[in-house]
Protein backbone atom coordinates (compact mmCIF):
# COMPACT_ATOMS: atom_id res chain seq x y z
CA UNK A 1 0.00 0.00 0.00
CA UNK A 2 1.14 3.54 -0.78
CA UNK A 3 2.87 5.13 2.25
CA UNK A 4 0.49 8.11 2.29
CA UNK A 5 -2.46 5.73 2.20
CA UNK A 6 -1.03 3.90 5.23
CA UNK A 7 -0.62 7.23 6.99
CA UNK A 8 -4.18 8.25 6.16
CA UNK A 9 -5.66 4.98 7.43
CA UNK A 10 -3.59 5.24 10.61
CA UNK A 11 -4.71 8.81 11.28
CA UNK A 12 -8.31 7.89 10.53
CA UNK A 13 -8.13 5.12 13.14
CA UNK A 14 -6.61 7.40 15.74
CA UNK A 15 -9.24 10.12 15.25
CA UNK A 16 -12.30 7.92 14.84
CA UNK A 17 -11.48 5.00 17.16
CA UNK A 18 -9.26 6.65 19.74
CA UNK A 19 -6.30 4.43 18.83
CA UNK A 20 -2.95 5.21 20.40
CA UNK A 21 -0.49 6.22 17.70
CA UNK A 22 2.40 4.76 19.66
CA UNK A 23 0.83 1.31 19.56
CA UNK A 24 -0.71 1.21 16.07
CA UNK A 25 2.15 2.77 14.12
CA UNK A 26 4.64 -0.15 14.36
CA UNK A 27 2.18 -2.64 12.87
CA UNK A 28 0.99 -0.14 10.26
CA UNK A 29 4.49 0.20 8.84
CA UNK A 30 5.86 -3.26 9.55
CA UNK A 31 6.49 -4.06 5.87
CA UNK A 32 8.17 -0.74 5.06
CA UNK A 33 11.89 -0.05 4.79
CA UNK A 34 13.65 1.69 7.67
CA UNK A 35 13.67 4.94 5.70
CA UNK A 36 9.96 4.72 4.88
CA UNK A 37 9.08 3.85 8.48
CA UNK A 38 10.75 7.08 9.54
CA UNK A 39 8.77 9.03 6.94
CA UNK A 40 5.52 7.36 8.01
CA UNK A 41 6.21 8.34 11.61
CA UNK A 42 7.01 11.91 10.60
CA UNK A 43 3.79 12.26 8.60
CA UNK A 44 1.50 10.63 11.18
CA UNK A 45 2.86 12.47 14.19
CA UNK A 46 3.10 15.74 12.31
CA UNK A 47 -0.41 15.57 10.90
CA UNK A 48 -1.89 14.84 14.33
CA UNK A 49 0.25 17.51 15.95
CA UNK A 50 -1.09 20.13 13.53
CA UNK A 51 -4.53 18.55 13.06
CA UNK A 52 -6.68 21.51 14.14
CA UNK A 53 -4.63 23.89 12.02
CA UNK A 54 -4.80 21.65 8.95
CA UNK A 55 -8.51 20.89 9.27
CA UNK A 56 -9.21 24.60 9.71
CA UNK A 57 -7.75 25.27 6.27
CA UNK A 58 -8.81 22.11 4.43
CA UNK A 59 -12.42 22.50 5.58
CA UNK A 60 -12.55 25.84 3.79
CA UNK A 61 -11.65 24.06 0.55
CA UNK A 62 -14.28 21.31 0.73
CA UNK A 63 -17.73 22.48 -0.31
CA UNK A 64 -19.66 19.66 1.35
CA UNK A 65 -18.47 17.17 3.98
CA UNK A 66 -17.38 13.76 2.78
CA UNK A 67 -19.48 10.75 3.68
CA UNK A 68 -18.33 8.71 6.71
CA UNK A 69 -17.13 5.90 4.45
CA UNK A 70 -14.76 8.38 2.79
CA UNK A 71 -13.09 9.75 5.90
CA UNK A 72 -9.91 8.05 4.72
CA UNK A 73 -9.90 10.44 1.76
CA UNK A 74 -10.29 13.37 4.12
CA UNK A 75 -7.26 12.04 6.00
CA UNK A 76 -5.35 11.87 2.70
CA UNK A 77 -6.06 15.59 2.24
CA UNK A 78 -4.67 16.31 5.70
CA UNK A 79 -1.59 14.18 5.04
CA UNK A 80 -0.95 16.10 1.83
CA UNK A 81 -1.57 19.45 3.52
CA UNK A 82 0.89 18.59 6.29
CA UNK A 83 3.59 17.79 3.75
CA UNK A 84 2.98 21.03 1.90
CA UNK A 85 3.14 23.09 5.09
CA UNK A 86 5.75 21.48 7.32
CA UNK A 87 8.13 19.25 5.38
CA UNK A 88 10.87 19.64 2.80
CA UNK A 89 9.16 17.24 0.45
CA UNK A 90 8.78 19.03 -2.91
CA UNK A 91 5.22 20.22 -3.45
CA UNK A 92 4.78 18.27 -6.66
CA UNK A 93 5.88 15.05 -4.95
CA UNK A 94 3.64 15.61 -1.93
CA UNK A 95 0.61 16.15 -4.17
CA UNK A 96 1.41 13.26 -6.51
CA UNK A 97 1.92 10.76 -3.69
CA UNK A 98 -1.30 11.89 -2.00
CA UNK A 99 -3.23 11.47 -5.23
CA UNK A 100 -1.68 8.03 -5.68
CA UNK A 101 -2.89 7.16 -2.17
CA UNK A 102 -6.47 7.37 -3.45
CA UNK A 103 -5.71 4.68 -6.01
CA UNK A 104 -4.05 2.57 -3.32
CA UNK A 105 -7.23 2.90 -1.27
CA UNK A 106 -9.19 1.79 -4.35
CA UNK A 107 -11.03 5.10 -4.60
CA UNK A 108 -10.05 6.31 -8.04
CA UNK A 109 -12.87 8.84 -8.08
CA UNK A 110 -11.06 10.77 -5.32
CA UNK A 111 -7.89 11.46 -7.32
CA UNK A 112 -9.27 14.63 -8.90
CA UNK A 113 -10.84 15.67 -5.61
CA UNK A 114 -7.59 15.36 -3.61
CA UNK A 115 -5.56 16.95 -6.39
CA UNK A 116 -7.95 19.93 -6.46
CA UNK A 117 -7.96 20.39 -2.68
CA UNK A 118 -4.18 20.26 -2.42
CA UNK A 119 -3.62 22.55 -5.40
CA UNK A 120 -5.92 25.11 -3.80
CA UNK A 121 -4.20 24.62 -0.46
CA UNK A 122 -0.89 25.32 -2.17
CA UNK A 123 -2.14 28.51 -3.87
CA UNK A 124 -4.46 29.96 -1.22
CA UNK A 125 -2.77 28.88 2.01
CA UNK A 126 -1.72 32.33 3.22
CA UNK A 127 -5.15 33.85 2.60
CA UNK A 128 -7.01 30.99 4.27
CA UNK A 129 -4.99 31.28 7.49
CA UNK A 130 -6.66 34.64 8.11
CA UNK A 131 -10.00 32.87 8.63
CA UNK A 132 -8.71 30.50 11.32
CA UNK A 133 -9.72 30.90 14.95
CA UNK A 134 -6.86 31.65 17.37
CA UNK A 135 -7.05 28.09 18.73
CA UNK A 136 -6.72 26.65 15.21
CA UNK A 137 -3.72 28.81 14.42
CA UNK A 138 -1.84 27.15 17.28
CA UNK A 139 -3.35 23.74 16.50
CA UNK A 140 -5.24 23.12 19.75
CA UNK A 141 -8.86 22.31 20.45
CA UNK A 142 -10.96 25.23 21.63
CA UNK A 143 -11.51 23.99 25.19
CA UNK A 144 -7.81 23.23 25.67
CA UNK A 145 -6.83 26.62 24.28
CA UNK A 146 -9.31 28.44 26.53
CA UNK A 147 -8.25 26.58 29.67
CA UNK A 148 -4.54 27.21 29.13
CA UNK A 149 -5.19 30.89 28.40
CA UNK A 150 -7.26 31.11 31.58
CA UNK A 151 -4.83 29.32 33.90
CA UNK A 152 -1.48 30.37 32.43
CA UNK A 153 -2.03 33.63 30.50
CA UNK A 154 1.60 34.72 30.49
CA UNK A 155 2.95 31.28 29.57
CA UNK A 156 0.25 30.15 27.15
CA UNK A 157 1.98 31.07 23.90
CA UNK A 158 5.14 29.24 24.94
CA UNK A 159 3.09 26.20 26.00
CA UNK A 160 1.33 26.03 22.63
CA UNK A 161 4.63 26.40 20.77
CA UNK A 162 6.30 23.66 22.82
CA UNK A 163 3.32 21.34 22.33
CA UNK A 164 3.71 21.62 18.56
CA UNK A 165 7.41 20.84 18.33
CA UNK A 166 9.03 17.44 17.96
CA UNK A 167 9.95 16.26 21.47
CA UNK A 168 13.59 16.32 22.51
CA UNK A 169 15.34 13.13 23.64
CA UNK A 170 16.74 13.07 27.15
CA UNK A 171 18.60 10.11 28.60
CA UNK A 172 19.46 9.20 32.19
CA UNK A 173 22.88 7.81 33.06
CA UNK A 174 22.87 4.90 35.51
CA UNK A 175 25.24 6.12 38.24
CA UNK A 176 25.93 2.54 39.24
CA UNK A 177 27.93 2.21 35.99
CA UNK A 178 29.09 5.69 34.91
CA UNK A 179 29.02 9.31 35.94
CA UNK A 180 27.59 11.76 33.44
CA UNK A 181 30.92 13.15 32.21
CA UNK A 182 32.32 9.71 31.41
CA UNK A 183 29.17 8.77 29.52
CA UNK A 184 29.24 12.04 27.59
CA UNK A 185 32.73 11.05 26.47
CA UNK A 186 31.40 7.69 25.29
CA UNK A 187 28.77 9.50 23.24
CA UNK A 188 31.41 11.81 21.79
CA UNK A 189 33.50 8.82 20.66
CA UNK A 190 30.44 7.45 18.85
CA UNK A 191 29.84 10.79 17.14
CA UNK A 192 26.62 11.42 19.09
CA UNK A 193 26.30 15.10 19.96
CA UNK A 194 24.87 15.77 23.41
CA UNK A 195 25.04 18.08 26.41
CA UNK A 196 24.29 17.90 30.13
CA UNK A 197 20.71 18.56 31.16
CA UNK A 198 20.20 21.74 33.11
CA UNK A 199 18.45 20.46 36.21
CA UNK A 200 19.35 16.79 36.85
CA UNK A 201 22.85 15.44 37.54
CA UNK A 202 22.25 12.21 35.62
CA UNK A 203 20.48 13.82 32.66
CA UNK A 204 21.78 14.29 29.13
CA UNK A 205 20.04 15.99 26.20
CA UNK A 206 20.82 14.58 22.77
CA UNK A 207 21.06 17.07 19.94
CA UNK A 208 19.02 14.67 17.78
CA UNK A 209 16.85 11.70 18.76
CA UNK A 210 18.45 8.34 17.90
CA UNK A 211 17.56 4.68 18.17
CA UNK A 212 18.23 3.36 21.68
CA UNK A 213 20.41 0.58 20.29
CA UNK A 214 22.87 3.26 19.17
CA UNK A 215 23.38 4.38 22.79
CA UNK A 216 26.58 2.89 24.26
CA UNK A 217 25.74 0.16 26.76
CA UNK A 218 21.96 0.57 26.54
CA UNK A 219 21.33 -3.17 26.61
CA UNK A 220 23.77 -3.49 29.51
CA UNK A 221 21.83 -1.02 31.64
CA UNK A 222 24.22 1.90 31.42
CA UNK A 223 21.55 4.39 30.37
CA UNK A 224 17.79 4.85 30.01
CA UNK A 225 15.53 7.17 28.02
CA UNK A 226 13.64 9.51 30.35
CA UNK A 227 12.62 13.15 30.09
CA UNK A 228 14.41 15.64 32.31
CA UNK A 229 11.21 16.60 34.14
CA UNK A 230 10.48 12.95 35.01
CA UNK A 231 14.05 12.49 36.24
CA UNK A 232 13.35 14.99 39.00
CA UNK A 233 10.95 12.55 40.71
CA UNK A 234 13.60 10.34 42.31
CA UNK A 235 15.46 13.38 43.61
CA UNK A 236 12.33 14.95 45.10
CA UNK A 237 11.48 11.64 46.80
CA UNK A 238 14.99 11.38 48.27
CA UNK A 239 14.85 7.72 49.32
CA UNK A 240 17.50 6.72 51.86
CA UNK A 241 19.24 3.47 52.77
CA UNK A 242 16.91 1.18 54.68
CA UNK A 243 13.71 2.97 53.60
CA UNK A 244 10.60 1.02 52.68
CA UNK A 245 9.45 2.68 49.44
CA UNK A 246 6.31 2.51 47.31
CA UNK A 247 6.26 3.70 43.70
CA UNK A 248 2.56 3.82 42.82
CA UNK A 249 1.24 3.81 39.24
CA UNK A 250 4.79 2.82 38.38
CA UNK A 251 4.71 1.58 34.76
CA UNK A 252 6.80 1.58 32.67
CA UNK A 253 9.26 1.73 35.56
CA UNK A 254 11.55 4.64 34.73
CA UNK A 255 11.11 6.31 38.10
CA UNK A 256 11.29 2.98 39.94
CA UNK A 257 14.66 2.25 38.38
CA UNK A 258 15.98 5.77 38.95
CA UNK A 259 15.12 5.58 42.66
CA UNK A 260 17.13 2.35 42.92
CA UNK A 261 20.02 3.73 40.88
CA UNK A 262 20.42 6.69 43.22
CA UNK A 263 20.50 4.68 46.47
CA UNK A 264 22.44 1.43 46.41
CA UNK A 265 21.39 0.71 50.00
CA UNK A 266 17.70 0.64 49.08
CA UNK A 267 16.53 -2.96 49.25
CA UNK A 268 12.78 -2.67 49.84
CA UNK A 269 10.93 -1.02 46.97
CA UNK A 270 7.45 -1.96 45.77
CA UNK A 271 6.43 -0.96 42.25
CA UNK A 272 2.63 -0.90 42.05
CA UNK A 273 0.76 -0.99 38.75
CA UNK A 274 -2.90 -1.64 37.96
CA UNK A 275 -2.43 -3.03 34.44
CA UNK A 276 -0.67 -6.40 34.19
CA UNK A 277 0.69 -5.77 30.69
CA UNK A 278 2.13 -2.43 31.72
CA UNK A 279 3.56 -4.02 34.88
CA UNK A 280 5.58 -6.33 32.66
CA UNK A 281 7.33 -3.22 31.27
CA UNK A 282 8.55 -2.50 34.81
CA UNK A 283 10.06 -5.98 35.04
CA UNK A 284 11.74 -5.58 31.66
CA UNK A 285 13.38 -2.33 32.73
CA UNK A 286 14.48 -3.79 36.07
CA UNK A 287 16.02 -6.76 34.26
CA UNK A 288 17.88 -4.59 31.73
CA UNK A 289 19.25 -2.36 34.47
CA UNK A 290 20.13 -5.27 36.80
CA UNK A 291 17.95 -3.93 39.60
CA UNK A 292 15.59 -5.54 42.10
CA UNK A 293 12.09 -4.47 43.17
CA UNK A 294 8.80 -6.15 44.04
CA UNK A 295 6.33 -5.59 41.22
CA UNK A 296 2.76 -5.77 42.48
CA UNK A 297 -0.39 -5.63 40.36
CA UNK A 298 -3.08 -3.69 42.18
CA UNK A 299 -5.31 -0.62 42.39
CA UNK A 300 -3.59 2.33 44.05
CA UNK A 301 -6.97 3.62 45.23
CA UNK A 302 -7.75 0.38 47.10
CA UNK A 303 -4.70 -0.72 49.16
CA UNK A 304 -6.73 -3.31 51.09
CA UNK A 305 -6.47 -5.61 48.09
CA UNK A 306 -2.66 -5.69 47.94
CA UNK A 307 -1.03 -3.95 50.94
CA UNK A 308 0.51 -6.11 53.69
CA UNK A 309 -0.19 -3.48 56.35
CA UNK A 310 3.45 -2.46 56.87
CA UNK A 311 3.73 1.32 56.42
CA UNK A 312 6.09 2.89 53.90
CA UNK A 313 8.74 5.50 54.68
CA UNK A 314 8.34 7.12 51.27
CA UNK A 315 5.64 6.98 48.63
CA UNK A 316 5.77 8.30 45.08
CA UNK A 317 2.42 8.74 43.35
CA UNK A 318 2.88 9.25 39.63
CA UNK A 319 -0.85 9.85 39.33
CA UNK A 320 -2.88 9.06 36.22
CA UNK A 321 -3.69 12.32 34.44
CA UNK A 322 -4.69 13.93 31.15
CA UNK A 323 -1.01 13.96 30.07
CA UNK A 324 -1.49 17.58 29.01
CA UNK A 325 2.19 18.27 29.70
CA UNK A 326 3.44 15.67 27.22
CA UNK A 327 1.15 16.34 24.26
CA UNK A 328 4.09 16.69 21.87
CA UNK A 329 4.91 13.02 22.58
CA UNK A 330 1.28 11.90 22.21
CA UNK A 331 -0.36 14.40 19.84
CA UNK A 332 -3.51 12.28 19.53
CA UNK A 333 -4.34 13.21 23.13
CA UNK A 334 -5.29 16.67 21.84
CA UNK A 335 -8.30 15.01 20.25
CA UNK A 336 -9.07 12.26 22.77
CA UNK A 337 -9.46 14.40 25.90
CA UNK A 338 -12.44 16.54 26.95
CA UNK A 339 -13.11 18.87 29.90
CA UNK A 340 -15.19 16.10 31.48
CA UNK A 341 -12.09 13.89 31.51
CA UNK A 342 -10.35 16.34 33.82
CA UNK A 343 -13.15 16.12 36.38
CA UNK A 344 -13.21 12.32 36.31
CA UNK A 345 -9.43 12.00 36.50
CA UNK A 346 -9.15 14.54 39.34
CA UNK A 347 -11.67 12.52 41.34
CA UNK A 348 -9.56 9.39 40.83
CA UNK A 349 -6.36 11.24 41.73
CA UNK A 350 -7.78 12.46 45.03
CA UNK A 351 -9.00 8.96 45.89
CA UNK A 352 -5.54 7.51 45.25
CA UNK A 353 -3.92 10.21 47.37
CA UNK A 354 -6.37 9.71 50.24
CA UNK A 355 -5.96 5.95 50.36
CA UNK A 356 -2.20 5.76 49.89
CA UNK A 357 -1.80 8.31 52.68
CA UNK A 358 -2.99 5.55 55.02
CA UNK A 359 0.00 3.46 53.92
CA UNK A 360 2.56 6.12 54.91
CA UNK A 361 4.17 5.94 58.33
CA UNK A 362 4.25 8.99 60.65
CA UNK A 363 7.24 11.13 59.74
CA UNK A 364 7.17 9.69 56.22
CA UNK A 365 7.26 11.54 52.89
CA UNK A 366 4.82 11.40 49.99
CA UNK A 367 5.52 12.91 46.58
CA UNK A 368 2.60 13.59 44.23
CA UNK A 369 3.48 13.97 40.55
CA UNK A 370 1.67 14.28 37.23
CA UNK A 371 2.63 15.04 33.64
CA UNK A 372 -0.20 17.58 33.47
CA UNK A 373 -0.31 21.37 33.37
CA UNK A 374 -3.93 21.71 34.51
CA UNK A 375 -4.46 23.09 37.99
CA UNK A 376 -7.47 20.83 38.66
CA UNK A 377 -5.15 17.81 38.53
CA UNK A 378 -2.29 19.40 40.42
CA UNK A 379 -2.26 22.21 42.93
CA UNK A 380 -6.02 22.09 43.53
CA UNK A 381 -5.75 18.40 44.47
CA UNK A 382 -2.99 19.14 46.98
CA UNK A 383 -4.79 22.17 48.40
CA UNK A 384 -7.95 20.16 48.93
CA UNK A 385 -6.04 17.27 50.48
CA UNK A 386 -4.08 19.46 52.90
CA UNK A 387 -7.28 21.19 54.03
CA UNK A 388 -8.97 17.85 54.76
CA UNK A 389 -6.00 15.99 56.28
CA UNK A 390 -4.89 17.22 59.73
CA UNK A 391 -1.64 15.21 59.81
CA UNK A 392 -0.50 16.34 56.33
CA UNK A 393 2.18 19.03 56.05
CA UNK A 394 3.02 20.59 52.69
CA UNK A 395 6.77 20.95 52.05
CA UNK A 396 7.79 23.77 49.65
CA UNK A 397 10.07 22.63 46.82
CA UNK A 398 12.99 24.33 45.09
CA UNK A 399 13.73 22.47 41.87
CA UNK A 400 15.70 25.12 40.01
CA UNK A 401 13.02 25.10 37.34
CA UNK A 402 9.28 25.54 37.04
CA UNK A 403 6.92 27.95 38.76
CA UNK A 404 6.45 27.67 42.52
CA UNK A 405 2.78 27.64 43.44
CA UNK A 406 1.04 27.85 46.81
CA UNK A 407 1.09 24.05 46.74
CA UNK A 408 3.78 22.39 44.63
CA UNK A 409 5.82 23.39 41.59
CA UNK A 410 4.46 23.52 38.04
CA UNK A 411 6.78 22.84 35.11
CA UNK A 412 5.65 23.83 31.63
CA UNK A 413 6.78 22.07 28.44
CA UNK A 414 9.77 23.90 27.01
CA UNK A 415 10.96 24.14 23.44
CA UNK A 416 14.17 22.07 23.26
CA UNK A 417 13.69 21.36 26.97
CA UNK A 418 11.76 19.34 29.51
CA UNK A 419 8.13 18.23 29.41
CA UNK A 420 5.28 19.70 31.45
CA UNK A 421 5.14 18.23 34.95
CA UNK A 422 3.91 18.92 38.47
CA UNK A 423 5.45 18.01 41.82
CA UNK A 424 4.22 18.39 45.37
CA UNK A 425 5.82 17.03 48.55
CA UNK A 426 3.92 16.21 51.73
CA UNK A 427 5.10 14.78 55.04
CA UNK A 428 3.01 13.02 57.66
CA UNK A 429 3.17 14.60 61.10
CA UNK A 430 4.13 12.42 64.05
CA UNK A 431 1.23 11.92 66.48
Amino acid sequence: MNLRAIAAKTIQGVIQNGDSLMYVLPSAGEHLSVRDKALLQEICYGTLRWYDYLTGIVDQLIRSPLKPRDHDIYAVCLVGAYQLSFTRIPDHAAIKESVDACRSLKKHWATKFVNGVLRQFQRRHDDLIINLKPSQKVAHSQWFYDLVKQQWPTDSDDIFAANNEKPPMFIRVNKRHHDRDSYLNLLLKEGIEARPSAFVDEGILLDKPIDVDALPGFNNGWVSVQDEAAQLAAHVLGAQKGDRVLDACAAPGGKTCHILELEIGLTNLTALEFDADRAEKINENLFRLHLQADTVIGDASNPKLWWDGKPFDRILIDAPCTASGVIRRHPESKHKRTPDDIKAIAKKQFLILQNLWLCLKPGGTLVYATCSIFQQENEEIIKQFISKTPDALHVPLSLGCGEAREFGVQLFPKKHGHDGFFYAKITKKDP
